[in-house]
């Protein structure tokens, strides 16, 4: 079961310090390779081959077909693995319900279920606020509404959808501005994405256009046509980036997302557009801005018209758009063209070029699946993307036929075979981000009630000085447009880098970075919500105008270790245990018996309390190791 080992096998001894020993597996990440031993390639086309053979087929290098349909819920292991893609992470209740059963079943049953709304989550926020503006709990809410669709919610896999087009789609509350004053702006946002996350990318990006938040951020809300007189242009950020970030790149690509001018040579690239069409493309986007006037949002902030204007799409003012005529990446629309016909007709010739689906494709599957694709896995992605159709494994066609459609995206994604059987194990993989690894801490122990707005140290993640801990990741508060790492990041200094592989999520691993997180769970693992400061909380109240419950405080995020518990006095079997939950069964047997060594170290007592302490123990230790932060 244990497949691979970190540092080559070396693992601090036995004898340095727990927080010393931790430091140094976490470190030899970032001096490694991201990658995968061999073993687990050959254990998988193992259990491949027997699941074929006990079903009498033909073995078949082809994983899209149906006989492959129950390979990723095969085991324990694979459900694990399979759920830390597709989800916030596997429940222990998964593990015993999934195993056996069809994949494509379960797409199908996350396809229908009901999405967990944010703005439903923002109303039952505000319903406890008696004001609005400024109060602390009302600025988080959107935050703290992602935690809770995130680790309670059903609709697992749109969540994931929503998350990973979050980090595409880019807007953030970070700036302290309106953003951060008005959450009905993220929540909207947020909103449109889980409206359109099993949709057609044409569809999402038209909502997006319209979006308040959209607008705010990349400064086209309120945007004007050309004055010969004053000299003023048409803003041209949101054109910018719409070209650069959220369709086609800088660059032409091939379907299989190499440079479409050679080989992956830099130099012989051929750009997609220049200014004159950024130019063009500006003046589509002048006209829109809220429902209220600049003079009402001044001057009433708190009024229900304003607080409203964030949550529904921008309207179109006819005199502020341009009306001349607009030329773009070869199409010309004529002058006196409205702007929602004109911005029908722009995002239509943005989605006609070619370039758009290997260039949205190989983000998604960053976001899901490896760091690091390979151009055959990127083109059959693409395929389904222009497609806008995938035949799952039993035979069930998924996708409006459009070209564009996510829903047929992510299931080919999460269902190819170079995700199922990596073609080249040792650079397949990825590096599970902040963020997943709480949520996924969280859910394999239940933590029992899901309250950040009773957790501070949820609060801000994005800083790693706050408590000295955090994850330097705080979703909706990304420094930039570009997200918290960019999707092409090569790491220097590395492995990796040295072998041109790109790891996003190694560019916010710093010296900071790493005790921050170890610091992090480490608080949590140790169910040390339990002891929280009520007086704080009780100023908060006072702040917030909330009814303060210390009940909330103190059980907020406390996990349910039962079941770990009863294997505290059988290390062998919890660190098993913990190996399948979290690990998808890729910790290496040199890590396990280094660990074994240092909670064997918490001695039996007559009371309860030494198995809690060994459990959090443990479960700090394998979420911090090397083996269990790169995933594959």
């Amino acid at each position: 079961m244990f497949k691979r080992s970190a540092n080559n096998g070396e693992l601090p001894g036995p004898s340095m310090p727990l927080r010393v020993r931790i430091v140094a597996v976490l470190l030899g990440l970032g001096l490694s390779s991201l990658s995968v031993a061999q073993g687990a390639h050959d254990t998988f086309r193992a259990l491949l081959r027997s699941v074929q053979e006990v079903r009498g087929e033909v073995i078949n290098d082809d994983l899209g077909n149906a006989e492959f349909d129950a390979i990723p819920f095969a085991s324990e292991a694979s459900t694990s693995r399979f759920l830390s893609q597709a989800t916030f992470g596997a429940t222990q209740s998964d593990l015993s319900t999934l195993v056996g059963t069809s994949v494509s079943d379960w797409l199908l049953q996350q396809f229908s279920e009901e999405p967990s709304d944010y703005l439903a989550a923002l109303d039952g926020y505000q319903a406890q606020l008696p004001f609005l503006i400024l109060n602390p709990w009302n600025r988080q809410a959107t935050t703290f509404a992602f935690w809770r669709h995130s680790i309670t919610g059903d609709d697992q896999l749109r969540q994931r959808m929503v998350y990973a087009l979050s980090q595409i789609l880019v807007i953030s509350n970070a700036g302290g501005d309106a953003l951060t004053d008005y959450p009905e702006a993220v929540a909207y946002h947020q909103s449109v994405l889980t409206e359109f996350g099993f949709g057609n990318y044409r569809n999402l990006l038209e909502a997006m256009t319209y979006s308040p938040g959209m607008g705010f951020y990349l400064t086209y809300m309120g945007n004007q046509k050309e004055d010969p007189e004053t000299g003023r242009q048409p803003d041209e950020n949101y054109a910018r980036e719409i070209l650069q970030l959220f369709t086609m790149g800088l660059v032409a690509l091939n379907d299989d997302g190499t440079l479409a001018g050679g080989v992956n040579d830099p130099d012989s690239s051929v750009e997609l557009y220049d200014n004159h069409d950024i130019t063009g493309l500006a003046k589509v986007f002048t006209g829109l801005d809220r429902r209220v006037s600049r003079a009402e949002a001044k001057n009433n902030p708190e009024a229900p018209e304003v607080l409203n204007s964030w949550r529904e799409p921008m309207v179109v003012y006819p005199a502020k758009h341009a009306q001349n005529e607009k030329t773009f990446l070869g199409l010309t629309i004529p002058e006196n063209t409205n702007a929602v016909d004109s911005i029908t007709l722009a995002l239509d010739q943005l989605m006609s070029v070619a370039s758009v689906g290997p260039f949205l494709s190989r983000q998604l599957i960053q976001r899901f699946t490896t760091s690091n694709p390979s151009p055959a896995y990127i083109s059959r992605v693409t395929q389904v993307f222009n497609d806008g159709r995938y035949t799952l494994p039993n035979g069930i066609a998924i996708g409006g036929g459009l070209r564009g459609d996510l829903k047929a995206t992510i299931a080919a994604i999460l269902l190819d075979r170079e995700n199922l059987e990596p073609e080249a194990p040792n650079t397949f993989g990825k590096l599970r981000e902040p963020v997943l690894r709480f949520t996924q801490w969280a859910r394999a122990f239940n933590a029992g009630t899901v309250t950040p707005e009773y957790t501070l140290e949820l609060y801000d993640l994005s800083s790693v000085s706050n408590y000295g801990q955090g994850l330097a990741q705080h979703p909706f508060s990304a420094p930039s447009v570009f997200n918290f790492y960019r999707p092409g990041y090569v790491p220097p200094g590395t492995d990796s880098g040295a072998a041109g592989m790109t790891v996003p999520e190694l560019q916010i691993v710093t010296a900071e970075t790493i005790p921050a997180y170890m610091n992090f769970i480490t608080f949590f693992a140790m169910a040390s919500t339990q002891h929280a400061d009520l007086a704080v909380y009780r100023e908060i109240g006072g702040l917030t105008g909330v009814n303060f419950d210390p009940e909330l405080a103190r059980t907020s995020f406390l996990p349910d270790y039962s079941t770990e518990k009863n294997l505290a006095d059988d290390l062998p079997a919890l660190f098993d245990h913990l190996n399948l939950l979290l690990a998808g069964g890729a910790l290496s047997q040199a890590a396990v018996d280094s660990f074994i060594d240092v909670v064997a170290g918490v001695p039996v007592e007559a009371s309860d309390d030494w198995r809690a302490t060994r459990v959090g123990l443990a479960v700090a230790l394998v979420m911090t190791s090397a083996d269990y932060l790169v995933a594959y």
